[in-house]
């Protein structure tokens, strides 16, 4: 339950994306499902573990990146985190009939997720917005998922 509650403080401080330059990690496994190891939540990344944790503090590694292009979708979304997050819900939630197809299509096929995880492995990314997940948006969801299924 106390980990649960962990999320209000964080949500409760949050800053305006625009106004976040890097984001820490803190640990808070109760909002991660398993096997993800972390999650974009108001300007900080929630890690399973300390261990994971530090990894995402210590510098910048792929991981990092795919949580840092959240930040700037953020930010390309009106530069609102509310925005940023229903539109995630509405992306999770259109897809989640796909999950009969493929495993986690909901989250694989969510435009947002698409681009991060399309866009994680080029650290110079970040040098401009990333609004990629516009394009993504604008496919079906067979189109996303032939995409997928060519770069998998």
């Amino acid at each position: 339950m106390w980990m649960m509650l962990r999320v209000i403080p964080i949500m409760w401080r949050a800053v305006r994306p625009s106004r976040v330059a890097d984001m820490p990690a803190v640990v808070n496994s109760f909002w991660l499902p398993k096997g993800y190891e972390g999650l974009t939540f108001f300007g900080k990344i929630l890690a399973p573990t300390q261990e994971l944790a530090d990894t995402f503090n210590r510098g910048f590694s792929s991981l990092k990146n795919h949580e840092m292009i959240h930040l700037r979708q953020a930010q390309s979304c009106g530069d609102s985190w509310i925005r940023f997050y229903l539109l995630y819900i509405w992306y999770w939630l259109r897809a989640l009939g796909m999950n009969r197809k493929m495993k986690h299509a909901a989250y694989l096929l969510n435009p947002f997720e698409m681009e991060a995880y399309a866009r994680m492995h080029d650290l110079d990314y970040l040098k401009g917005p990333a609004t990629e997940w516009r394009r993504y948006a604008k496919m079906s969801l067979k189109e996303r998922l032939k995409l997928y299924k060519k770069y998998e």
